[in-house]
């Protein structure tokens, strides 16, 4: 990023307030062990489903468990889970794209209609299926919503793909003898590199929402991981006693998701001009 773009980003006060607030969940979650002193999965059945105190900041869940530790506890599932889930699709979306809008013919009408079939199932409907068919636990969260990502990355570096692929300087690589492999990977991707980081970016806060969904259905986690779709549903249980777990980890999630789209815009804003004179 030059520092035109870098001074655009810096000037985004919503998405410096989205940055600003990604950096405390970090914090948090880093060095809630040192913050509290509770363990995140001991139990007391002396303590059940207290509410805020000087001794538990956020309360106690139905368990006894110390509902601020387990909040930030699950920060680190919940960021560990939706960056994982984006590399997945990444991972696998980004050379489909790449391969057929390069190749064209044959090879991306084979690959658009895989992408497209994909598109055809709701996204949470998607990813329902496969985690029901792999069991639970994180690796499974991670796959389940890593394929569901994949059309929004494939489509992305296609269009970019299709756009770069006559400009001068794929021409110019071209008649020098470079092959397409070289072409591609070296000449045309490190130039939709813009539209592919603020997808990603904007894509962890929709795998966490995604990620979320799926263990409030139990199909997430395993029992007793400190998720936060995990701990939402434990609290929608017995939300009529207490409300505090329910409360705060559906806060967790929102604000979460909400940081990464606002700062998902600044780097569009950052990155794109011309979404940026768009409105």
């Amino acid at each position: 990023m030059d520092r035109r773009k870098l001074r655009v980003l810096l000037r985004h006060k919503s998405a410096m307030a989205g940055l600003f607030i990604l950096m405390l969940f970090v914090l948090l979650a880093c060095t809630v062990d040192l913050i509290s002193p509770h363990d995140p999965l001991e139990m007391s059945s002396a303590a059940k489903e207290q509410g805020p105190s000087a001794t538990y900041w956020f309360g106690t869940d139905n368990s006894g468990r110390d509902i601020f530790t387990r909040i930030w506890i699950g920060a680190r599932v919940s960021l560990l889970i939706g960056i994982g889930c984006v590399l997945v699709s990444m991972g696998i979306g980004i050379p489909m794209g790449a391969i057929a809008g390069y190749a064209g013919g044959k090879t991306d009408m084979v690959l658009s209609r895989i992408v497209d079939l994909m598109l055809a199932f709701p996204s949470i409907l998607l990813a329902i299926c496969i985690a029901a068919a792999m069991g639970t636990g994180i690796n499974t969260v991670i796959i389940a919503v890593g394929v569901v990502g994949i059309p929004q990355f494939a489509r992305q570096v296609r269009a970019s793909v299709l756009q770069l692929r006559e400009q001068e300087f794929v021409l110019a690589s071209h008649s020098l003898g470079a092959s397409h492999a070289r072409v591609l990977f070296s000449g045309i991707l490190p130039n939709a590199l813009g539209p592919i980081i603020v997808l990603a970016t904007l894509g962890v806060g929709t795998s966490i929402l995604t990620a979320a969904g799926l263990s409030f259905l139990g199909l997430g986690v395993e029992p007793g991981t400190p998720e936060w779709g995990a701990m939402l549903h434990d609290g929608y249980n017995y939300w009529r006693r207490s409300l505090s777990l329910a409360l705060f980890s559906g806060l967790a999630i929102s604000i979460s998701v909400m940081a990464f789209n606002l700062f998902g815009d600044g780097l569009r804003d950052a990155l794109d001009p011309r979404s940026r004179e768009s409105r």
